[in-house]
Formats: structure tokens, C-alpha cells, sequence
């Protein structure tokens, strides 16, 4: 009976987590007329029309008129601001997880409250802070500026790089690290040759997580974007329109847009794997 119910919550896990990702990639193969049907209709003839959409402007309707939407340069711009986000969080957030793990500090504590406020800043509510971000980015010219995306994309990836790979720092033995001293290492080279090669399936994890993250933010985009950096997350808004929602070309983009996060993860699983479960077992 046990094994039963166990099984049953189970399956009922992977539906609740599964059905809305299977009921957007059918989405976006259905016309639009399936779509907007008063019945929804599991059975139906697929069609690409929607992904065609995303390059073309076609909605499949003749009620709905076609506009070229710009969906190729929000799909370069999240790349750009995703990968270029990441790679500064990484240079900065490593390092300074490792000074949390390793350094010198007076109290204990300090060290403590370092990591906890670095935390808390990846906790906050971001539409909190949307309209005092919106007057400084426009006092120093950061509105619709890659620059500008990039450097608030670090209030979500700092604190979880720092966080993370201080956990990873945390689990290496710092005998191993003594010994490269002993022989003559430097503390630079120590973290460069001992630490960061010991660490690297755990920074892998982390750098594709907050890949994940920067690439799914919506908020700042959309305070501090503007046309020339809009990503997928606010282009997609383009879809509603005051005659209709095209929720067929919204359900391919979403699909779309989760391919590079699919694409990445399988290339680095090797590492995720290892990563998430760094240090459980001496």
C-alpha cells in the first residue's frame, strides 16, 4: 500500500510539473482557431505556422494582420545580456567566495554576515527597487543600454555565484591547499591550480544556473530595457495585441527561447551532476 501511494503521488508530481510545458509545446503547434476554440481540442492536425510567425509576422488568421516582429534581435540581445552577465558574475563572485571561505577575519561572524547580506540582496522583491532603478538609469543615461542590463543583472548573479561556490570553497580540504603552499605555491596560484580545478563542476553548475536566471528576468528588462536591448522575455510581449492574444506564436517562442538552457545543460550535465552534489560524499 505504501509503495502505491508512493508511486501515485509521484506520478501526480511529474503531471503538475510536465502538463504546462506539454500543453505549451501543443499550443504552439496548433492553428489559431484550435486555439481560441470554446472546446480545447488534444486532437488536432500540428502545423509550424507559429514558429514560422516568430521570423515572418504571420498569425494564421486573416482577422489578425501580420506585422514583422524583431524576435531574432531578442533572441541575440538574451544571449548577449545573459552570457555577458554571467561571465562578470563568475569573475567576480568566485573570488570573493573564496576570500569568504579562506580569509582572515577577526570575528567569525563577520564572515557570516558578509555571505548572509550578499544573500539577502538575491531575496529581495525586485519591483521594489523598479522605479528608484528607473530614476538613476535615466539620470546617468543606463536606460536601453547593455552596459546598464548587465550591471543590475548582478544583484541576481553575485549573491547566488557567491553563495554557491562558497559552499563548493567549503567542502575542499584546506589541507590539500596547505600542501600547495608548502611547496612553494602562492595563494593566487593555490586558488588558481588547486582550488578552482577541485571546484570546477560546482562553478559549472552555478554559472549555467545563473544563466537559467538572467536569461528568465523579466522585471529589469522591462524597467530599464527598451527596444534596442529587449530580450524574449519582454518581446514576447509583443504578442498581445489590442484585437487578440497570438497564443500560438507566444507558445513557440517560449519553446524557442528554452532551447539554448536545454542545449547547455545537456552539454554540462557531466558537471551539473557532479556540481549539485559536491562534497556530499568524502
Amino acid at each position: 500500500m505504501r509503495h502505491v501511494l508512493y508511486y501515485f503521488l509521484l506520478a501526480l508530481l511529474v503531471i503538475v510539473f510536465v502538463f504546462p510545458m506539454y500543453w505549451t509545446f501543443t499550443l504552439s503547434l496548433k492553428t489559431h482557431s484550435d486555439i481560441v476554440s470554446p472546446v480545447p481540442k488534444f486532437v488536432f492536425k500540428p502545423t509550424l505556422m507559429n514558429y514560422r510567425g516568430l521570423f515572418t509576422g504571420e498569425t494564421g488568421t486573416t482577422s489578425l494582420p501580420a506585422s514583422k516582429p524583431d524576435f531574432p534581435r531578442y533572441f541575440l540581445n538574451s544571449f548577449i545580456l545573459s552570457g555577458m552577465s554571467t561571465l562578470l558574475a563568475i569573475i567576480i563572485g568566485v573570488p570573493a567566495a573564496y576570500v569568504l571561505v579562506r580569509g582572515k577575519f577577526k570575528e567569525e561572524s563577520t564572515r557570516e554576515s558578509i555571505a548572509f547580506t550578499l544573500l539577502s540582496f538575491w531575496f529581495g522583491p525586485e519591483i521594489a527597487i523598479a522605479l528608484p532603478l528607473y530614476r538613476i538609469y535615466q539620470s546617468i543615461g543606463l536606460l536601453d543600454n547593455y552596459l546598464g542590463l548587465i550591471l543590475i543583472y548582478q544583484l541576481i548573479g553575485i549573491p547566488f555565484v557567491v553563495w554557491m561556490s562558497r559552499s563548493y570553497f567549503m567542502d575542499i580540504p584546506i589541507s590539500v591547499e596547505e600542501a600547495a603552499l608548502i611547496d612553494g605555491a602562492s595563494p593566487w596560484q593555490t586558488f588558481r591550480r588547486v582550488s578552482l580545478p577541485l571546484a570546477k563542476g560546482g562553478l559549472a553548475a552555478t554559472a549555467l544556473l545563473t544563466f537559467i536566471f538572467c536569461w528568465n528576468n523579466f522585471v529589469f528588462a522591462l524597467v530599464v530595457g527598451g527596444q534596442n536591448t529587449m530580450p524574449v522575455t519582454t518581446g514576447s510581449l509583443g504578442f498581445i495585441r489590442y484585437e487578440a492574444v497570438l497564443w500560438g506564436q507566444m507558445a513557440a517562442a517560449i519553446i524557442v527561447s528554452a532551447i539554448p538552457e536545454i542545449i547547455l545543460a545537456l552539454l554540462v550535465q557531466k558537471h551539473i551532476v557532479r556540481g549539485l552534489t559536491f562534497g556530499s560524499v568524502k
